[in-house]
């Protein structure tokens, strides 16, 4: 396992940012609002050679009654208690508050190694005399470092994998498939990710938007070894009208990118909505293999023809998806949440399949002898050849004289003729047309 190192503190004092200078990406959310970075933020980052995770986490408030500002310093207890190294950021320029003294004596009852970080320490050359304050907290020598500017960065990481525990044989990295799971607010994501963790690694509320961060978990089950990204959930625009909340729908995105699979869950309740057709069309349109997770089916009174109807539903406003199997599921009781891993995996070895060119022009062939090419003004569609030029999705080369003459009801009739023999079940097809005399 790599070593993991938590950056912990009071709100806004630059924890995020801090956290981006070290992974040389912008993954968690910066802006100057106490609180906006609720759960725990994990990423992997290398320094002088060695590889490790960093995790971000919400800022402490030691003594609160505010229901979000409590579940903030559960999540940072759990990254404390999970990491081998802390990084205690404090702020230069309130020097050291009451607050900060409680989060310090958290910290030294851990017995974990603290690196004590002084953010805001933007001047350069002699150390602000301001500096030795941060001594009274017991914690070591304070590091002065600068999120804005960058400096004392490498001080601060130099600390970090000097604390490191020592190096056994480290483990092969595992190719681990990466699950989004995507929805709008209060489908139940999160709650599906804690069941299947097995402990409360994400923040579940039904408070719309709990979850602003795309939260990576790892998970190893008998099936298989898995990370599973519990994203915000995506609002109607109309209903973004924060800073944050923008962010939030820009990160669900991204997690979408970065996934293998999509898990997109719907209420049970509301059947598909609206908004539920525009986030499903997000995992289309990025060419992700996708499952649509029923969620709350323990909620509805049911007969024997209940699941077909509601499948059903689900085909006609998901219509351009039909390639996505349907799963039916309680977050909270564990009805079939085990077949959501069989599924992943078959999915995800679907739009992994590489079918030889040789196989693929005998199925043109036959469709072809089934259902004559278009023509127009006389002129005929001709079909030279197909072949596979990439996965994920499975992406398909078709060679004609002339693409206007490819109409797009032959092209879904030939995706469907590949469909029917090789399967490709829940992911996507990209098909390209080119004629003769393209040079790409």
């Amino acid at each position: 396992m790599k070593p993991l190192v938590a950056i912990v503190g009071r709100p806004n004092v630059g924890k995020s940012m801090l956290f981006n200078i070290i992974v040389g990406e912008r993954l968690a959310i910066v802006v100057d609002t106490p609180g906006v970075t609720r759960d725990r933020l994990y990423a992997e980052c290398e320094w002088n050679g060695i590889t490790f995770d960093v995790v971000d986490t919400g800022g402490i408030e030691p003594s609160t009654d505010n229901e979000i500002l409590l579940f903030i310093r559960e999540q940072a207890q759990i990254a404390i208690d999970t990491a081998d190294v802390i990084v205690f950021v404090t702020e230069l320029g309130t020097g050291v508050t009451a607050a900060d003294r409680d989060v310090s004596r958290m910290l030294l009852k851990s017995k974990k190694p603290v690196v004590l970080v002084v953010n805001k320490s933007d001047r350069t050359g002699e150390p602000d005399p301001g500096l030795y304050e941060f001594y009274s907290l017991g914690l070591g020598d304070p590091i002065a470092v600068s999120a804005v500017h960058g400096h004392g960065t490498g001080d601060m990481l130099d600390a970090c994998v000097a604390a490191f525990p020592p190096v056994t044989d480290a483990d092969e990295e595992d190719d681990r498939i990466k699950v989004a799971v995507i929805g709008k607010p209060n489908v139940g994501k999160s709650s599906l990710i804690n069941l299947i963790l097995g402990e409360k690694r994400c923040i579940v509320s039904n408070v719309a938007g709990t979850t602003r961060d795309a939260i990576d978990s790892r998970v190893d089950t008998p099936y298989g070894k898995y990370v599973f990204i519990d994203t915000a959930g995506i609002r109607r625009k109309s209903k973004v009208d924060d800073r944050i909340e923008k962010f939030s729908v820009m990160r669900a995105q991204l997690a979408i990118e970065r996934a293998d699979v999509c898990l997109i869950m719907l209420d049970a309740r509301e059947g598909v909505t609206d908004q539920d057709t525009k986030i499903a069309g997000l995992a289309h349109e990025a060419g992700k293999a996708s499952i649509i997770i029923v969620n709350k089916w323990d909620l509805i009174d049911k007969d024997d023809k209940t699941m077909d109807k509601m499948r059903n539903r689900v085909r006609t406003d998901l219509a351009y998806m039909t390639y996505a199997p349907i799963l039916f599921i309680s977050a909270v009781t564990g009805q079939r949440v085990d077949r959501i891993f069989e599924l992943v995996n078959y999915v995800n070895d679907q739009s992994a399949m590489r079918i030889t060119t040789g196989m693929l022009n005998n199925v043109l062939a036959d469709a072809q002898a089934r259902v004559q090419p278009p023509t127009d003004k006389g002129k005929r569609l001709k079909i030279y050849y197909m072949t596979q030029t990439g996965i994920k999705p499975p992406n398909f080369v078709i060679f004609c004289n002339n693409r206007d003459l490819f109409h797009f009801s032959y092209q879904r009739y030939l995706e469907n003729q590949i469909r029917s023999v090789f399967g490709l079940e829940g992911t996507p097809i990209r098909l390209v047309i080119r004629q003769k005399g393209d040079t790409e």
